[in-house]
């Protein structure tokens, strides 16, 4: 059985190219997000890893911290980050994990628990390593989103996602499709108009189910 939203993750301690780490004290009161990959030296990789890199200015502002994990050892993931840096033009300052045994993938259910790389391996033995995994300071997951090897994350969205599961918590509302920051939130359907208005101002009626409202600013 994989992880399933609102699990606890497991609390594993990980070699990185920032030293051991323990998951549950390094996220400790922040949100925070893991992306995997299949193997580092690779091409689609080397831009999603860059494209965190850009962002680390945002991850801050939400009070979130990011990881990598590669079935790699630390020090290919120290020269990695050469060309990641060289190719984004930014620090990668975040830690990759160095999950050679597969200790990371099989317990986030990312391999079969079985399963064993073979010698010579290829990024295509590890392919399904490519997830996202969104976690919140209660340390249970929030969100998971998983990408074939050909498709580059869009770490635009993972950022918006992120968005919206802190305003959700914050606010206790639900966020529409394509919701941003400063558009209209959904009422909770067990929250009375009165009490809505009362919190809110106003609130929008587009079906007796579906009621909008703007959050104080």
């Amino acid at each position: 059985m994989g992880l399933r939203i609102n699990d606890e993750i497991p609390n594993l301690t990980v070699t990185t190219d920032h030293g051991e780490l323990s998951l549950h004290d390094w996220i400790g009161d922040s949100w925070a997000i893991l992306f995997s990959h299949p193997k580092d030296y690779t091409p689609v990789c080397t831009t999603e890893f860059g494209a965190v890199a850009q962002l680390a200015d945002e991850w801050e502002k939400r009070g979130t911290k990011v990881m990598g994990i590669s079935v790699d050892g630390v020090e290919e993931h120290k020269g990695w980050k050469g060309d990641i840096e060289k190719t984004s033009g930014a620090k990668a300052g975040f830690p990759i994990i160095a999950d050679e045994d597969l200790t990371v993938a099989k317990a986030f259910d990312m391999l079969p628990a079985e399963y064993v790389l073979p010698d010579g391996r290829t990024p295509a033995d590890s392919a399904t390593v490519r997830v996202v995994f969104i976690i919140g300071p209660d340390k249970k997951l929030k969100l998971s989103m998983t990408y074939p090897m050909t498709v580059g994350r869009n770490f635009a969205e993972v950022l918006r996602a992120l968005d919206a599961l802190q305003t959700s918590a914050r606010e206790n509302v639900a966020l529409p499709a394509n919701w941003t920051v400063g558009q209209d939130v959904i009422v909770p359907v067990a929250v009375s108009d009165e009490d809505a208005i009362a919190k809110y101002g106003a609130i929008e009626t587009v079906l007796p189910y579906l009621r909008k409202a703007k959050l104080p600013t």
